[in-house]
């Protein structure tokens, strides 16, 4: 049987692993972690750090005894340092040695890695990156050992919410700095703004648009200071300024990079190096609206490339369908979501496009509890297509459940008026008969019928 070589551990890597043994359980797949902590879960490290979550074993979509009772060999704390592609070796390290591992067929899932941003300081002691276990243990015996009474991050995108989130639960006083004009660039101003007003609200002190230039660590104070002069005096840092893909061990095979810079892969995840597949956050995503790749590292993304990559590493012909962008935060009480395309970029994708907002209750408001939710949603003018959708609500208003909605419509290349036909669930606790992703498409269509009549 042809031995089949995955290196990294995380969500692509595993994914590929199970989905060459359902479909082959004589195959013979090892896995290589550069780590000890194969399929954790590192959208979880904010709530192991906010003492919800507090067993960080938990935290692991599947044990290593798990991973292993499948037939997937392990080789923990093992790193792959390069790739002779003609020989198919791989050589790996570790415990202060090298090995020579040959390969069949070989994936790379090395995943990416925290951006440093040009910030003079930021190996300072009491100033952290936050993207593997190691991280995140390294922040936890900071926390528990030192008690900071105040802390300080850097970047208002959703590690940097979360992490704000999560100190301000451990009762740490939080500055969150953000070089853009608002939150959450992801989401349009207006709807970033209603994430800064939770922050607020719940004591965390937020700074937009200016840069941070440089971290200064005086006998274990730090002072975290910007291009206007604004210096902030803080006990610890968490600087979570994005991720870019890990493509130091791809390069080594000679594979060419691609949007973001990240691993270009078409979309049965092959590289273009005989034999050398790859998938996750090191490599570019096909956009399933755009028709064109991009560099966007999302968890459901990496374990999705996985499984196509390892049903082709078996000879299979599987296609990654796209992503659409869908993600989803919750920010202390608030969520905030989107699917699709932005105006902006519906725009500079050659679409016309219409944005409509709105607020509605999430349920019929006579019955206890009802709460407002804003949403944004998106059409192509001419041809009345949907193109994208943003949300953001109470978090039990079920924001990620009906951003779903709207991306199965993006995915099936829905028109916005044929929402108002889907068979959605009702019942006064929970919803109304035209739910809120179908008051949003109906308001749409009543505005794109404005237009065209005021023309």
């Amino acid at each position: 049987m042809p031995h089949m070589l995955i290196i990294g551990g995380s969500d692509a890597g595993i994914s590929a692993a199970l989905r060459i043994k359902e479909l082959d359980a004589r195959a013979e797949v090892t896995v290589v972690v550069a780590d000890a902590f194969p399929n954790f879960s590192i959208c979880g490290l904010p709530f192991y750090l906010s003492g919800e979550a507090p067993n960080w074993r938990n935290l692991a979509h599947r044990s290593a005894e798990e991973i292993e009772s499948h037939g997937i060999r392990l080789l923990l704390s093992h790193r792959a340092k390069s790739i002779d592609a003609r020989a198919k070796i791989v050589e790996i390290a570790s415990g202060g040695g090298l090995n020579r591992v040959a390969y069949d067929r070989l994936l790379i899932a090395t995943g990416a890695e925290s951006a440093r941003p040009p910030i003079l300081g930021l190996d300072a002691p009491g100033v952290f990156f936050l993207r593997w276990m190691g991280d995140s243990f390294a922040v936890k015996q900071f926390l528990d050992q030192t008690k900071p009474r105040r802390a300080v991050v850097i970047g208002g995108g959703y590690i940097g919410l979360e992490m704000a989130d999560a100190l301000t639960h451990r009762q740490i006083e939080v500055t969150l700095m953000e070089f853009a004009p608002e939150v959450l660039t992801t989401l349009d101003p207006e709807l970033g703004a209603r994430i800064r007003e939770e922050l607020l609200s719940k004591g965390v002190h937020v700074i937009n648009g200016q840069a941070v230039q440089s971290i200064e660590s005086k006998q274990g104070l730090l002072t975290v200071q910007t291009a206007t002069g604004n210096n902030q005096e803080t006990d610890m840092v968490i600087v979570a300024a994005g991720a870019k893909p890990a493509t130091a061990l791809a390069r080594t095979a000679g594979i060419g990079l691609g949007a973001g810079g990240a691993i270009r892969v078409d979309r049965t995840m092959a590289t273009g190096i005989a034999d050398i597949w790859a998938a996750g956050d090191c490599v570019e995503t096909w956009h399933r609206m755009l028709a064109a790749n991009v560099y966007m590292p999302l968890g459901t993304t990496a374990h999705k490339q996985g499984r196509v990559a390892g049903e082709n590493m078996l000879g299979g012909r599987r296609e990654f369908q796209g992503s659409l962008g869908t993600q989803v935060v919750k920010v202390f009480d608030q969520v905030a979501a989107r699917t699709g395309l932005r105006d902006k970029e519906a725009l500079a994708a050659g679409f016309d496009p219409l944005t409509v907002a709105l607020t509605v209750w999430d349920h019929k408001v006579y019955y206890p509890g009802a709460k407002e939710t804003y949403i944004r949603i998106t059409g192509d003018r001419p041809s009345g297509r949907l193109l994208g959708a943003q949300m953001v609500g109470h978090r039990a208003t079920e924001v990620s459940k009906r951003i779903d909605i709207f991306a199965a419509a993006l995915y099936h290349q829905m028109q916005v008026d044929a929402l108002a036909d889907l068979d959605l669930s009702y019942t006064p606790p929970l919803s109304s008969p035209w739910d809120p992703v179908q008051m949003a498409a109906m308001q749409w269509v009543l505005a794109v019928n404005k237009k065209s009549e005021r023309n």
